[in-house]
């Protein structure tokens, strides 16, 4: 028998679509795949040689739970270059990945009674971790005339005795939108007037466009900073999603929390990785600049073809590499009996019919859009687009 907790949760929707998607290709289909967030970039060599050096010292035993010093002194350097931001290493935990660092702060944070605000679209794990917790989610609507920032009022309705916390997502997964200085203050203001946390991820941070400009939210005041817990992390800026490297700064008590209880789970994060972490902070950072321009090519291009297809719109993402087109002008139509009713009907018309692969936009709690990574090639962008075209124009009233 299963536990109750089991039960209340589900499979992530962006793996299974990309899980989908390689077993269709490995059958034979031709799929093109704009599911999955993951860069499409090798990781740089400098970092490889770092990993293949620390092999080669012998440095493939445990390390302490929470992260390497020389990888603490690290990513301290960078939160004051990068965010103007001050921590000590009692401050810092490095974890397997960034999605384990907010894991690490559910299970040090939320408990039964408490309610987590979840600005909706959210990213697809929110909801579940603080579940997996026995907390409660509570989901503040956002609007694309906003350009999905959520309205300070419209959270301030949300705010409970019960509210323990707010997820903040800037660059967001899936809308792209980078929230700016004066709707963070704002925020922040509720937070102290409240009395509850900020975990703030800013794991797309190096990935921003145009006049864009990332502000973590904990840089705004040090009473804020003391109700924030940042998170981040070197999968997206640096393609290292395999390599596991995600980490959190906030409150040493917390941290203390998140260490203890990572202790009793995965342990240290792998050593190799660590050294390889280092690098990445240390070293060049061009690979970062000639990533950012690559997608900057690839995000107008994408958003400009999906505004010509009838029955969709789409803003210009600010950041991230996520398009989040509106695609309600398309329920109602249908194509050979197959009748498109919501998002989920229309990700899966495309994915059968077209061998387009995307997420429904239900998913991320806002059945009106699909999100499409453009984290792939040009010439796939150009050909998935094409199909996702053809595709539409079929659908009839």
């Amino acid at each position: 028998m299963l536990s109750d907790r089991a039960g209340k949760i589900k499979p992530s929707p962006t793996l299974a679509i990309d899980s989908k998607a390689k077993a269709m290709k490995a059958s034979g289909a031709d799929v093109i795949s704009f599911g999955v967030g993951e860069p499409d970039f090798d990781t740089p060599d400098n970092i490889k040689e770092a990993a293949v050096k620390a092999m080669r010292d012998g440095f493939t035993k445990y390390t302490a739970v929470g992260g390497i010093d020389p990888l603490k002194d690290a990513i301290i350097d960078k939160l004051k270059s990068d965010n103007g931001l001050s921590f000590k290493r009692e401050e810092i935990i490095v974890s397997t990945g960034a999605k384990h660092s907010l894991y690490n702060v559910a299970q040090a944070l939320y408990g039964p009674g408490d309610e987590v605000i979840i600005p909706s679209p959210y990213w697809v794990s929110y909801p579940d971790q603080v579940i997996l917790n026995d907390a409660t989610p509570v989901f503040v609507k956002t609007y694309e005339s906003d350009s999905f920032m959520v309205r300070p009022e419209a959270l301030e309705e949300k705010i409970t005795k019960k509210t323990k916390a707010l997820i903040l997502n800037s660059p967001s997964n899936p809308t792209g939108m980078v929230y700016d200085r004066k709707t963070l203050e704002k925020i922040a203001e509720l937070a102290l007037r409240y009395n509850f946390y900020i975990v703030s991820d800013e794991i797309y941070e190096k990935l921003i466009y145009g006049d864009a400009c990332h502000v973590s939210i904990a840089s705004l005041s040090d009473e804020v900073k003391r109700k924030t817990i940042v998170i981040n992390g070197l999968s997206k800026s640096h393609a290292m999603t395999g390599w596991r490297i995600g980490y959190a700064a906030g409150p040493a008590n917390i941290v203390k929390a998140m260490t203890n209880i990572q202790s009793q789970s995965t342990s240290n994060p792998t050593s190799i990785a660590q050294k390889a972490a280092i690098e990445a902070l240390r070293g060049p950072q061009d690979f970062v600049v000639a990533m950012r321009s690559e997608f900057d090519k690839r995000r107008r291009y994408l958003v400009q073809e999906l505004n010509k297809i009838q029955g969709m719109t789409c803003l210009m993402p600010d950041g991230a590499f996520y398009a989040f087109p509106n695609t309600s002008g398309l329920y109602g139509k249908a194509f050979g009996g197959r009748k498109i009713a919501s998002s989920a009907d229309l990700a899966l018309y495309l994915l059968e019919d077209a061998g387009v692969a995307l997420v429904h936009g239900s998913a991320f709690g806002d059945d009106n859009h699909i999100r499409l990574s453009y984290a792939a090639s040009l010439d796939d962008i150009r050909k998935g687009i094409g199909r996702i075209k053809e595709a539409v124009g079929k659908l009839a009233p």
